[in-house]
């Protein structure tokens, strides 16, 4: 084979590649229409055919192209050739300019075999002939059988195939235009959707310029005079020397039942008992100098809660000025954040506006600008035709460039790997020398500062195993000492803790039995005192008084008019009221009297 030669099967490999989509058009096609009585191994050929028809039969000539059809299956030649210029200028067009400008295809494929057309036609019937000859009957001499040697790799020949009437491909009726152009309705719905739109802009803007008309959110001079008025009243009403009751008394409450408690706890309850037995020490101390407790001194002051209600009267007022001042800014600061949003609200619409206008003018002239365009759309559409040319000439001569160097380095790396495959099955055809002698004993040799036998490191991991189950063994029983002289420790503690509660509790119990036999020495006393007795008679007397007065007034008010009856019961009252006033003052100072002499 010389250099020429490989040239044109390098160049029509690389242009298939390069033409794979093109080509995979056709023979997909020519498969699916014909596809039951051809071979899937035979499609290279078509795909080599199909190739030099559309793009190397003018280089190639029609002699060289027929000589290269004939030396195939005839009848498979004219059934393709049949096949492919009978759908040239049909789907097969039109599926080409899918995938490339329609223009080109048109131009440097299509126009070319048309003009070769009547020339295949002329090939096609020489094939025809030469089909039909074939198909009449002859005759053959009578032969002699002569032995042949079988052939396990020699393949059974395939049947010749029937032969089929080749069917036309109904031309489909094209698309409507309609199909691709967007719906009324959408266009319509769209325009109602900017309507909307600036509607709500519009209302928007007026919501946030005009002022409310319908309500006044601040309140009159006359409203806030009232209502300053009913609050001073509500307030004069108020009583803050009233009597507050005293809480209740501690109880300290032991529970017998055992708890059992972790260490943080034990610790926080020891912690406790510490501080109280430290804060009593101190109390103590400050008795034994003679300093009284600030809250008794509070409770022997009589004027203390008279003083601590009118600061509390005090701070009430203070506090309720300052939330009126502090609502008060809090006004003034909404008003001003109101004015400032009014602001911005009014320079983005205006900004808004501005844009708006800048916008319109940018539409007007990119309208301006595509009628021009389509003025001038000839010349666009011939300069795009030429760069459309120019840009495909260049790939496809970078890609068969591309294809030469690939098949230039697959071949070398085939051969490459053809020579790793000798040196594999040279390597395994030399026998192996297998030894099964084996010493636990002995080194490998290898001339290693740590190297040893297999005895020798399966009885270095035995003693090094052994060592580590001794240290754990001895961090076990140490952890187990510390947690055992750790419990201990607490148990003390918690004992320490119980006695300290034991004797709290007996001290308590026995101050509550001296303060119930105090408070019952205290009852009896008051008991039997003469002064309760003579003020208790002198109350009686008093109530006795009070009623014989009502009934002889009311016995002089059925006489009298109702006028004077209703002057005469309110001043009947007043005086009931006085005297148990009156009454009633005299038996609380008696009683501070005799409590402070019992004290």
């Amino acid at each position: 084979m010389d250099a020429l030669q490989k040239k044109f099967i390098l160049d029509v490999v690389s242009g298939c590649i390069e033409h794979k989509k093109l080509l995979d058009v056709v023979i997909s096609a020519f498969y699916d229409w014909n596809g039951k009585r051809l071979s899937r191994g035979e499609d290279s050929q078509f795909v080599i055919i199909c190739y030099l028809t559309t793009f190397t039969l003018d280089d190639l000539g029609l002699q060289n192209f027929s000589n290269i059809v004939r030396s195939l299956d005839i009848k498979k030649m004219h059934t393709f050739l049949s096949f492919f210029f009978s759908n040239l200028t049909t789907w097969i067009q039109e599926k080409w300019s899918s995938i490339y400008d329609a223009a080109f295809v048109e131009k440097h494929w299509i126009g070319p075999l048309l003009r070769w057309r009547p020339e295949i036609d002329i090939l096609m019937d020489q094939l025809a002939v030469k089909i039909s000859q074939k198909n009449q009957f002859k005759k053959a001499p009578v032969k002699t059988t002569e032995p042949q040697e079988f052939s396990l790799s020699k393949p059974k020949p395939r049947p010749l195939p029937s032969p089929e009437i080749f069917l036309q491909h109904k031309i489909c009726k094209p698309v409507p235009n309609s199909t691709y152009r967007p719906p009324k309705e959408m266009q319509i719905i769209e325009e109602i959707k900017e309507k909307n739109h600036q509607k709500a802009e519009e209302h928007l803007y007026e919501a946030n310029t005009k002022q409310f008309r319908c309500v006044n959110p601040h309140k009159s001079e006359h409203t806030k005079r009232v209502m300053s008025q009913i609050e001073e009243d509500f307030e004069s009403k108020l009583k803050f020397n009233s009597f507050h009751s005293s809480a209740a008394p501690s109880t300290n409450k032991t529970n017998s039942s055992p708890i059992k408690l972790n260490k943080a706890a034990i610790l926080r309850r020891e912690a406790l008992v510490d501080r109280q037995v430290e804060e009593e020490l101190q109390r103590l101390e400050r008795l034994m100098r003679g300093d009284l407790e600030q809250n008794v001194l509070d409770q022997m002051d009589p004027s203390f809660l008279q003083c601590q209600t009118e600061r509390r009267y005090l701070e009430g007022r203070i506090t309720e000025e300052e939330i009126a001042l502090a609502r008060q800014r809090i006004t003034e600061r909404n008003k001003k954040a109101a004015q400032l949003k009014k602001e911005e609200t009014a320079q983005l619409m205006q900004r808004y506006a501005e844009k708006r206008l800048q916008e319109e003018k940018a539409l007007r002239d990119l309208v301006q600008q595509v009628i021009e365009g389509h003025k001038n759309s000839k010349t666009a559409k011939e300069k795009l035709q030429k760069l459309k040319q120019s840009i495909v000439k260049e790939v496809s001569e970078q890609s068969q460039e591309l294809l030469r160097q690939a098949l230039e380095e697959a071949q070398e790396e085939l051969s490459r790997k053809f020579e790793i495959i000798r040196e594999i099955h040279a390597i395994e055809s030399v026998p192996h020398m297998r030894v099964k002698n084996f010493d636990n004993t002995e080194t490998a040799g290898h001339d290693l500062l740590g190297e040893m036998s297999l005895v020798e490191l399966k009885e270095r991991l035995n003693l090094l195993r052994e060592a580590q189950q001794r240290e754990q063994d001895e961090k076990r029983r140490s952890i187990l000492e510390e947690k055992q002289k750790e419990k201990q420790q607490l148990q003390e503690r918690l004992e320490t803790i119980d006695l300290h509660g034991r004797a709290l509790a007996r001290a308590a119990a026995i101050r509550k039995e001296e303060r119930k036999a105090k408070l019952e020495s205290i009852k009896k006393a008051v008991a039997q005192d003469e002064t309760l007795l003579e003020l208790r008679k002198k109350l009686e007397e008093k109530k006795q008084e009070r009623q014989r007065l009502k009934q002889s007034e009311s016995s002089k008010a059925t006489t009298s008019k109702q006028t004077e009856a209703h002057t005469v019961c309110n001043t009947t009252r007043h005086h009931q009221r006085s005297l148990k006033e009156k009454s009633w003052e005299e038996l609380e100072q008696s009683l501070a009297r005799y409590i402070q002499k019992a004290s």
